[in-house]
């Protein structure tokens, strides 16, 4: 519903049920597999508690049959925020380019939108609040680093925000090589990828299709 309102303000042209359907969606895609753990961002919470609302109603109701899936939130960087407006979560959606980081974003583009990431007039590399836009890039660049705020503030003391929103851009780009580089290699592999989609097709649908008949017959429709 949060997101909905949302969309309500920022796509008042686009607005459809989906919006409205997509958690129920997202709840089936979770129950059918019977996960124990989902992870996600601080965003998809209550998503995710309709979802064992949905799954607490029907064992209710039928006895036990959905497991009731917890969430599995980092410690760190559990909600990245845009790059150009930090009061809003980071979205592939945004309208504006460099709002967001693609993982397929190429070096140079990576670089061009952290430098034109959006600060505060403070100079000052610290977590703060008010701080929004540095308290973003130093979640962002905890996550790919592995360091701490503390750590991260005593790196930068003296050190002006073009030196840190460089810093940010290279780490992210070392993060996100080797997941470049595979993406390459199996993009020129047509026949591997062609046969992951049958077995993973398979196996998705053995484990689905043991929870539907679980659900179908004690609802009286099998």
């Amino acid at each position: 519903m949060t997101q909905f309102k949302e969309k309500m303000i920022t796509q008042a042209d686009n607005l459809n049920v989906g919006w409205l359907t997509y958690p129920i969606l997202m709840a089936a895609d979770i129950l059918i597999y019977q996960a124990d753990f989902v992870p996600i961002g601080e965003d998809q919470k209550q998503h995710l508690e309709i979802c064992r609302d949905i799954a607490e109603r029907f064992n209710g109701l039928y006895g036990k049959t959905f497991t009731l899936p917890e969430t599995f939130i980092g410690k760190v960087g559990a909600r990245v925020r845009s790059l150009q407006e930090p009061e809003k979560k980071m979205s592939k959606s945004d309208k504006n380019p460099k709002a967001s980081v693609s993982i397929l974003d190429e070096p140079d583009v990576i670089v061009k939108k952290f430098k034109s990431a959006v600060t505060d007039s403070e100079a000052l590399v610290r977590y703060a609040d008010g701080k929004d836009g540095i308290n973003n890039l130093m979640t962002i660049y905890s996550c790919c680093t592995g360091l701490g705020f503390d750590a991260i503030e005593a790196e930068f003391a003296g050190k002006g925000y073009g030196d840190f929103k460089m810093a940010v851009a290279e780490a992210v780009i070392e993060e996100i090589r080797p997941v470049q580089q595979k993406f390459k290699l199996l993009m020129g592999d047509r026949a591997y990828l062609d046969a992951c989609i049958v077995k993973g097709s398979e196996t998705a649908t053995r484990i689905s299709q043991r929870t539907l008949d679980k659900v179908t017959k004690k609802i009286g429709l099998l």
